[in-house]
């Protein structure tokens, strides 16, 4: 393997919080209300081939195909409908060797540029090949 495409493989800390950001963004479009099919493909287009999505409380777990059918089936009835004004923001992170731990919250915009935050949530993200191959919601 050439030093590029090893260094392509290799998704430091700095990376996996970018592909993070990159993902709750991508989240928030997908839960606004007018977000489209062409939102959920761009969110699941971030995610590695082999990327399992766990929620330990909920009993979920996706692979990619599965985890797209889910976002449509939200999508055809409607559930997605929320303001513009929300945002996913990460507020404290742990990286571990192809994995970080995310702490986060969902909040919202304030008409004064204040973010108010709800409560925090706790994932772990892994990484292979430079993309998100894990999501363990552990909340």
């Amino acid at each position: 393997m050439s030093s590029s495409v090893f260094a392509e493989a290799k998704c430091n800390s700095h990376c996996q919080l970018s592909k993070v950001n990159q993902y709750f963004d991508a989240l928030d479009t997908v839960s606004y209300k007018g977000s489209t099919v062409a939102d959920i493909d761009a969110l699941i287009g971030l995610m590695h081939d082999e990327v399992k999505y766990e929620h330990v409380e909920y009993l979920a777990n996706f692979d990619k195909s599965a985890w797209r059918r889910a976002f449509l089936r939200n999508h055809e009835s409607g559930r997605y409908d929320s303001a513009t004004n929300r945002e996913i923001r990460v507020l404290r992170t742990i990286p571990g060797k192809n994995h970080i731990a995310v702490e986060y919250a969902y909040g919202f915009n304030q008409a004064d540029g204040s973010w108010q935050q709800q409560e925090p949530r706790l994932a772990v993200f892994g990484f292979k090949e430079g993309k998100i191959s894990l999501i363990r919601e552990l909340w």
